[in-house]
């Protein structure tokens, strides 16, 4: 007899896989297995991963069509099964999955249009935090500014794509159009952000992502400024400082490393 961690992976497998036969074992009311009755748990679970998925990436069943996502979809639950019961977190690769799936090559941004998808769904489901009020550092000398370590809002997220898949998913997106693009007009870099209840959804300026990803790494603001400018040397520091500000993309802040300033009611 199988031990009971061999049986539990031999059910799992048969599962997903259509293919495979009953698991030894696993009988009906009458004591006789049932191919019938384990085809239509089978098939609950397959669809109830699906419906998962698509929660999370409408756009990209928008633009696929439902049959496509469907085969897709179920494609990836086959080879990436939850981990965890709690399917809050399922389909993280999902995108990575999308942009090597040969039926949808043709479809060169749709890995990235599920990236922004990803990204808002993580941000949405964040932890809650005050944005940083950017009066706490008007005290501090321009020198001392300069060497401030942020510490980012936990529902931040960035995501590049070479290709314009902001535009794309916001026109497949909730009330949005779907129309013509222009998929040589350049790549763009986005912001996601819940600061308050709502997920926002922002282009960035050229640069604006090299700074914020070096925050995110913990470097200083010189530091940062000095890996934007390889990006773009003519970047306003001050204005992409007030527009993170004013997104709410901070959460406190230090000078000295492993020092942090939440501000007063940020514990």
């Amino acid at each position: 007899m199988l031990r009971l961690a061999d049986q539990q992976r031999e059910f799992a497998a048969a599962i997903l896989v259509s293919h495979l036969a009953v698991p030894a074992g696993l009988v009906g009311p009458d004591g006789k297995p049932s191919l019938k009755r384990f085809s239509v748990y089978r098939n609950n679970v397959v669809v109830g991963l699906i419906e998962t998925l698509r929660e999370t990436y409408s756009a990209v069943e928008k633009i696929v069509g439902e049959g496509f996502f469907k085969i897709m979809a179920g494609g990836y639950a086959v080879v990436q099964p939850p981990l965890s019961p709690i399917l809050l977190n399922y389909g993280t690769s999902f995108p990575d999955f999308i942009e090597k799936f040969e039926p949808a090559s043709s479809l060169s941004y749709l890995a990235d249009v599920a990236r922004i998808e990803r990204a808002w769904a993580e941000s949405y489901n964040a932890a809650e935090a005050m944005p940083l009020d950017p009066a706490e550092l008007t005290e501090l000398a321009p020198d001392q500014f300069s060497e401030i370590r942020f510490v980012m809002h936990p529902s931040l997220r960035i995501v590049r794509s070479k290709l314009p898949a902001l535009t794309i998913w916001q026109m497949n997106s909730k009330d949005g159009e779907p129309g013509p693009v222009d998929l040589e007009s350049g790549g763009q870099d986005i912001l996601v952000l819940r600061p308050d209840a709502e997920v926002e959804v922002r282009l960035m300026s050229v640069g604006s992502a090299e700074f914020l990803m070096a925050l995110t790494r913990g470097e200083t603001v010189s530091a940062a400024l000095r890996a934007a400018v390889i990006a773009n040397e003519l970047l306003d520091l001050p204005a992409n400082l007030s527009g993170l500000f004013e997104a709410g993309a901070f959460a406190g802040w230090s000078i000295e490393p492993h020092s942090t300033s939440l501000g007063a009611g940020r514990q």
